[in-house]
């Protein structure tokens, strides 16, 4: 079916409307959701769920909003798939006031952001907008980022949804929706009812470039270090005050340039310090560690304990501990074991019109976790660039074609049913 032609695309429009409303996560907070704005964004998609057709919409106690659009297939035996995206965006750029601007027909120039025009997207910077010559793009204005990561996403499961009320002609089984709160601080499937889900198999919008389907994650751990200093009077410290502070910062320093973000890329995995906090007595340095395969997150670990015992050897009467936590692992393992889910993938990719591409995140998604919690979930392009940052931008085309791949993919489950 060439469901371009036949299809009323309400993407951007409510792209733009979203990208409006705050729902930056807090790292800081203990609440589930961080904060509690994140719940406004999820009031208006159940409002509109209804609104669509789907009654059973709901937002829950957690932030989380679930839907379905029930099958209108004869067959009996189409497996119930979901399709995930998450509501709040990154704390590490204002998320507050965002205004989105659309620059139509791009033709390559640089583009500058009016409320700071400091602020200039340069395809030198953003080799990926070569491929959008010709496209409708849309950014902020210059002092948040836009939010495209991830309501480019949720926009397309949105208007995929309108787009089966209205086309009963695309034969589908039956489809859960899932939005979820706080992805951006590692938490977006914490409260997730998976009994309530009741799906074979899931796909989360959130990816970059146009064909993209990821079927590997970094796998991650976080880890806490804790120096224990000697405080002393400072007027009075000399032979006896040991800095807790002074120690973090010279273990930074220590730790291999070449295992750092900034000098890392491809498959390589990292040790990234994230924050430090203490006095002279104490001082916590917290790291997240990342890495394809498993047992090369033990080795990073050990790079941060043997950097460290070498410093505090230097330090007579103190001491350290690390703590590491489990945070997520690659979801190809359990992938591997369902090549269909992404086999049919990458098929709808194909019948949207675009080539399809294999990749690796250099990251995690929602679907990382939901893939150990019983729901196989690989990653497609939402068409979201730079992320996290004031140049972030998403293309018109590219989310219309991304409505077209949820679409294909729900046709090809009940095809081969």
């Amino acid at each position: 079916m060439e469901l371009n032609s036949v299809l009323n695309f309400t993407v951007a429009q409510r792209f733009l409307h979203y990208v409006t409303i705050d729902t930056q996560s807090d790292p800081a907070s203990d609440s589930i959701p961080s904060t509690e704005k994140q719940k406004n964004l999820g009031n208006i998609l159940v409002n509109e769920l209804i609104a669509i057709g789907l009654q059973d919409a709901h937002l829950d106690e957690f932030g989380y909003v679930y839907a379905t659009i029930p099958a209108n297939s004869d067959k009996a035996n189409i497996p119930v798939i979901c399709f995930c995206s998450h509501m709040d965006t990154a704390p590490d750029c204002s998320g507050s006031g965002v205004k989105p601007l659309v620059h139509r027909n791009y033709q390559g120039l640089d583009i500058a952001l009016p409320d700071d025009l400091a602020q200039i997207i340069r395809m030198a910077d953003h080799p990926q907008l070569r491929a959008q010559l010709g496209n409708d793009l849309i950014t902020a204005s210059g002092t948040t980022l836009l939010g495209a990561d991830n309501k480019a996403g949720v926009a397309e499961i949105m208007d995929a949804c309108y787009q089966l009320v209205h086309h009963p002609e695309i034969k589908h089984g039956t489809i859960r929706i899932l939005f979820t709160p706080d992805e951006e601080i590692g938490r977006g499937v914490d409260k997730v009812n998976m009994e309530k889900l009741g799906a074979y198999a899931g796909y989360t919008m959130d990816g970059e470039s146009a064909g993209n389907l990821e079927n590997e994650t970094f796998s991650a751990d976080g880890a806490r270090l804790t120096i224990n200093g000697i405080s002393s009077h400072p007027g009075f410290a000399k032979g006896k005050m040991q800095s807790a502070i002074k120690i973090a910062g010279e273990i930074i320093a220590e730790l291999p340039h070449m295992l750092s973000p900034e000098r890392t890329e491809g498959m390589q995995g990292f040790v990234h310090p994230v924050s430090i906090q203490g006095h002279v007595e104490s001082a916590e340095i917290d790291f997240i560690i990342r890495d394809f395969e498993d047992e090369l997150l033990k080795q990073h670990a050990e790079v941060i304990r043997e950097t460290a015992e070498g410093v505090i050897a230097r330090f007579p009467g103190t001491s350290f501990t690390l703590d590491i936590k489990p945070q997520y692992r690659n979801m190809k393992k359990v992938l591997d074991q369902h090549p269909e889910i992404v086999a049919y993938g990458l098929e709808a990719i194909q019948r949207a019109g675009l080539e399809a591409k294999l990749c690796s995140i250099r990251g995690g998604t929602d679907g990382s976790r939901l893939s150990f919690m019983g729901l196989p979930c690989p990653n497609i392009f939402a068409g979201e660039h730079a992320f996290h940052s004031k140049h972030e931008w998403v293309s018109i085309q590219d989310m219309q074609k991304a409505v077209e791949t949820i679409l294909h993919l729900c046709m090809i489950w009940e095809e081969r049913a």
